[in-house]
Protein backbone atom coordinates (compact mmCIF):
# COMPACT_ATOMS: atom_id res chain seq x y z
CA UNK A 1 0.00 0.00 0.00
CA UNK A 2 1.28 3.45 -0.88
CA UNK A 3 0.55 6.46 1.28
CA UNK A 4 0.85 10.16 0.73
CA UNK A 5 2.93 11.68 3.53
CA UNK A 6 2.37 15.20 4.90
CA UNK A 7 5.23 17.64 5.01
CA UNK A 8 5.72 21.35 5.57
CA UNK A 9 6.59 23.45 2.53
CA UNK A 10 9.64 25.46 3.56
CA UNK A 11 10.84 26.94 0.25
CA UNK A 12 9.59 27.37 -3.29
CA UNK A 13 12.00 27.04 -6.18
CA UNK A 14 10.98 27.07 -9.82
CA UNK A 15 7.90 29.24 -10.41
CA UNK A 16 6.86 28.03 -13.88
CA UNK A 17 3.46 26.34 -13.21
CA UNK A 18 4.23 22.94 -14.76
CA UNK A 19 7.75 22.85 -13.33
CA UNK A 20 7.07 24.49 -9.95
CA UNK A 21 9.07 22.82 -7.20
CA UNK A 22 9.47 23.25 -3.49
CA UNK A 23 11.48 22.01 -0.56
CA UNK A 24 9.34 20.05 1.89
CA UNK A 25 10.31 19.11 5.44
CA UNK A 26 9.18 15.64 6.53
CA UNK A 27 9.91 15.68 10.26
CA UNK A 28 13.51 16.77 9.73
CA UNK A 29 14.12 15.14 6.34
CA UNK A 30 13.98 17.61 3.48
CA UNK A 31 13.14 16.72 -0.09
CA UNK A 32 12.49 18.61 -3.30
CA UNK A 33 9.03 17.85 -4.66
CA UNK A 34 6.90 18.92 -7.59
CA UNK A 35 4.23 21.51 -6.77
CA UNK A 36 2.54 21.32 -10.19
CA UNK A 37 -0.71 19.96 -8.69
CA UNK A 38 -0.88 22.54 -5.89
CA UNK A 39 -0.44 25.90 -7.62
CA UNK A 40 -1.76 27.85 -4.62
CA UNK A 41 0.56 26.24 -2.05
CA UNK A 42 2.69 28.75 -0.15
CA UNK A 43 5.66 28.50 2.20
CA UNK A 44 4.38 27.31 5.57
CA UNK A 45 1.57 25.18 4.13
CA UNK A 46 1.38 21.45 4.75
CA UNK A 47 1.18 19.36 1.61
CA UNK A 48 0.47 15.68 1.03
CA UNK A 49 3.28 14.18 -1.05
CA UNK A 50 3.11 10.95 -3.01
CA UNK A 51 6.16 9.73 -4.98
CA UNK A 52 7.69 13.22 -5.17
CA UNK A 53 4.50 15.04 -6.14
CA UNK A 54 2.51 17.26 -3.78
CA UNK A 55 -1.07 16.24 -4.49
CA UNK A 56 -2.96 18.54 -2.09
CA UNK A 57 -2.62 20.95 0.78
CA UNK A 58 -3.90 20.05 4.25
CA UNK A 59 -4.27 21.89 7.52
CA UNK A 60 -1.66 21.38 10.28
CA UNK A 61 -4.11 19.44 12.48
CA UNK A 62 -4.74 16.91 9.72
CA UNK A 63 -0.98 16.59 9.15
CA UNK A 64 -0.51 15.86 12.86
CA UNK A 65 -3.26 13.21 12.78
CA UNK A 66 -1.53 11.44 9.89
CA UNK A 67 1.78 11.48 11.79
CA UNK A 68 -0.02 10.10 14.87
CA UNK A 69 -1.37 7.21 12.78
CA UNK A 70 2.05 6.55 11.27
CA UNK A 71 3.58 6.53 14.76
CA UNK A 72 0.98 3.98 15.91
CA UNK A 73 1.83 1.79 12.91
CA UNK A 74 5.56 2.07 13.60
CA UNK A 75 6.23 3.77 10.26
CA UNK A 76 7.85 7.02 11.46
CA UNK A 77 11.36 5.57 11.68
CA UNK A 78 11.77 6.25 7.96
CA UNK A 79 10.95 9.92 8.50
CA UNK A 80 13.26 10.39 11.47
CA UNK A 81 11.10 12.11 14.08
CA UNK A 82 7.65 12.11 15.62
CA UNK A 83 5.71 14.50 13.43
CA UNK A 84 5.46 17.87 11.77
CA UNK A 85 7.31 20.75 13.29
CA UNK A 86 5.34 23.96 14.00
Amino acid sequence: MCLAIPGKLIAIGEQEPLFRTGEVDFAGNRREVSLACVPDAQVGDYVLVHVGLAISTIDPDEAQRVFDYLREMGELEELGEAGPQP
